[in-house]
């Protein structure tokens, strides 16, 4: 039956995986009775995480990815998200056009951002993974190398795909992300992306510990070498090895101007985080919306592969003759 207000929902198995971690921290979790249900639950599974795994895993602390646009300091998340890398790429080459002159959601500006986003996706599919196994181009958040790109762009046609990176051989061919951004009176800011990956996750909850199990490691290239015009993407540097991190699109963003912040952002979308994240980086700075405007404008997104423009669009924004254009 449907929720009504005052019903309680109560979760003694999750309470007490909680009250471990509350009394132990990060060991309340990877070692102990938590550490012995979910390896037991994945024995039961034919899964692989043993209890000596989650004994030696460590979360790891790493350097925001640091850009500027017109003036201001962008932060986002560094690898193994690919999101901080992408966005400050995406703001340098679009840095080199002046947005401002035309409408919004003119033809033409649709086609630069567009443009812009297929050329970083193409990047994030050759070069981007775990840094811990993969070595990462420095050049990708250089503003000299952003200006490459951008005069890779011809203003009055769309580049074909495929040939923006003709060493990868081309194949023929969820409700589940949360995010969440807060500031308190002293100006300290947290821009916050969690997910399971899939709505549930991989919909096994833990035996007697009360939480889901993610799906995360569909985030992997789990078809090594087979990269399709559909978007499947099988390049080396986001492959699986043991102990290695999925590379992901969140894309949890602080923007600031001399020092203090002036917008905090992310999505959910998969794939689609990343260029909703930079429209509304463009939308608060760029084109001086307000926040309530920048959030419920229309969007474009481009992935690289497949070869294709989709947009969602609020009240006409984009209208059918500039989609036609």
């Amino acid at each position: 039956s449907k929720w009504k207000a005052g019903d309680r929902l109560v979760l003694p198995d999750l309470a007490r995986t909680l009250q471990r971690i509350a009394d132990h921290g990060a060991e309340g979790f990877y070692r102990g009775e938590t550490a012995e249900r979910l390896a037991a639950e994945m024995q039961s599974g034919d899964g692989l995480i043993t209890v000596a795994d989650l004994a030696h895993y460590q979360a790891k602390l790493r350097p925001a990815i640091h850009g500027t646009y017109r003036g201001y300091d962008v932060y986002g998340p560094s690898p193994p998200s690919s999101g901080g890398i992408c966005l400050v790429e995406m703001l340098n080459v679009l840095g080199h056009f002046d947005l401002r002159q035309r409408d919004r959601y003119s033809a033409q500006n649709l086609h630069l951002i567009a443009e812009t986003m297929k050329r970083v996706y193409c990047d994030r599919a050759r070069f981007l993974g775990d840094q811990d196994f993969v070595q990462i181009p420095k050049r990708l958040t250089d503003k000299s190398y952003a200006r490459k790109l951008a005069e890779q762009i011809d203003e009055r046609a769309a580049t074909p795909s495929e040939t923006l990176a003709p060493e990868i051989d081309v194949k023929d061919e969820s409700p589940s992300t949360t995010h969440f951004s807060v500031i308190d009176k002293d100006g300290l800011a947290v821009s916050n992306t969690t997910t399971l990956h899939y709505s549930w996750g991989s919909r096994i909850v833990v035996k007697d510990a009360g939480f889901l199990l993610n799906n995360i490691m569909n985030d992997f290239n789990w078809f090594p070498g087979h990269t399709d015009r559909s978007g499947n993407i099988g390049t080396t540097p986001n492959q699986i090895a043991p102990g290695k991190r999925m590379l992901s699109s969140q894309t949890p963003t602080i923007v600031a101007y001399k020092g203090r912040p002036v917008l905090i952002t992310g999505s959910p979308g998969g794939r689609t985080i990343i260029n909703t994240s930079l429209q509304m980086v463009l939308n608060v700075i760029e084109f001086e919306m307000d926040l309530p405007d920048a959030m419920r404008a229309a969007r474009i997104h481009h992935q690289w592969l497949p070869d294709r423009i989709v947009y969602e669009t609020y009240g006409g924004q984009i209208t059918d003759d500039t989609a036609a254009e």
